[in-house]
């Protein structure tokens, strides 16, 4: 595989930031096969990237391309619901059942819980447990073969939750904390029962219109990525025979609300900006979806993290699935972020799941470490 590096930076960050650049190069020498950064601080605004946007070639990933946010999803959803709760048309700490009475929810599973990942439901994409064991649920990225095959399949929300539900819960309400697609997933349909109106529609008219987030997309059932795009592949194994495909394109109707949106690094960027600053959101909510969960440090779809030598809190949310995946991290008063998309080549083993947690500690430290 050809490498490259490309940067660009405007005029108050100049060309320089060589730990950036750094940053980028060790990230393709860990295995992925692109990245795109954007870094905005009290420095300007810095935008590169690294590595290749597709197998074979030589060109660089576009720094303004777009690519599946994955998990960032449940950033704009849990935004969603708690701009309905500052409306009084959601209760936080009401049974989600009143909302949602056609699928028969533990009476103790509140908003909160789906939002914060403590209520318990099984995650439609496959459980993980402590010991190593695998219970899967739908074909997902976890699947192998199976999720190559299925791809273009469309998924009704409604088809997930029953498929999580009919399995047994992880724990009781509230006793414990485990992250599960499923979550979002009620949660997309709750903000769509309330209003009337489809997820996206909402997403669209107060978020991304407001904002002016262009590049941003809830796709639905569209197996498409807007250009520019890097590539995504998926490696899984067949009769014996190891094969890459380009996954690129796909029906992400099997993460729903879980992680299917579609953005960029400057509209990322835009959006968790607007929301640390309290554009989005009154204090006492935003203070509620920043207060973090004592076991995992995942407050209301948003996590917290105390950077090492004196860097002090960020606000984050990072996710990825079939050879896409995104960072996107602000200090709590939203004036320096970090967004970042990489392409690569995923795996039922989740092979560059290591290369992922470095490429996020390499980046953070390099933007929100101590000056």
């Amino acid at each position: 595989m050809t490498e490259s590096l490309h940067t660009t930076a405007n005029s108050a960050a100049g060309n320089g930031r060589p730990e950036l650049r750094k940053a980028l190069q060790d990230i393709v020498d860990s295995g992925v096969m692109g990245v795109q950064l954007r870094v905005h601080d009290e420095r300007g605004q810095w935008v590169g990237s690294a590595g290749v946007s597709e197998l074979g070639g030589t060109a660089e990933p576009p720094t303004d391309g777009h690519f599946r946010i994955g998990s960032n999803t449940k950033t704009f959803t849990a935004t969603l619901v708690l701009q309905l709760v500052a409306e009084g048309r959601i209760g936080l700490d009401t049974p989600a059942a009143d909302y949602l009475p056609e699928f028969a929810l533990d009476r103790r599973i509140t908003v909160r819980m789906l939002l914060q990942h403590t209520s318990g439901v099984f995650n439609h994409t496959g459980e993980y447990y402590e010991d190593g064991t695998i219970v899967p649920g739908i074909p997902s990225t976890i699947a192998g073969k199976e999720w190559v095959d299925k791809r273009f399949h469309t998924y009704r929300d409604e088809e997930l939750v029953r498929l999580s539900l009919s399995r047994p819960a992880r724990f009781e309400p509230g006793s414990g904390w485990s992250y599960s697609n499923t979550n979002y997933v009620l949660a997309r349909l709750l903000v769509e029962k309330v209003t009337g109106r489809s997820c996206a529609e909402e997403t669209r008219r107060r978020i991304l219109e407001p904002l002016g987030l262009s590049g941003t997309v809830v796709p639905g059932t569209s197996t498409e990525v807007p250009e520019p795009h890097a590539r995504a592949y998926y490696r899984y194994e067949d009769a014996g025979r190891e094969e890459t495909v380009d996954v690129t394109r796909h029906n992400p109707s099997w993460i729903s609300a879980g992680g299917d949106m579609i953005s960029t690094t400057q509209d990322l960027h835009t959006f968790i900006s607007a929301l640390a600053s309290g554009r989005l959101l009154p204090d006492p909510l935003l203070a509620e979806m920043r207060t973090p969960h004592a076991a995992s440090g995942f407050g209301l779809g948003l996590r917290v993290q105390e950077v090492g030598d004196g860097g002090g809190t960020v606000l984050f949310h990072n996710g990825g699935h079939s050879g896409h995946a995104a960072l996107m991290y602000s200090t709590p008063d939203g004036r320096r972020t970090l967004t970042a998309a990489l392409n690569y080549v995923d795996d039922a083993g989740l092979s560059l799941a290591e290369a992922f947690q470095k490429t996020q500690e390499r980046l953070v430290e390099a933007v929100f470490g101590a000056r």
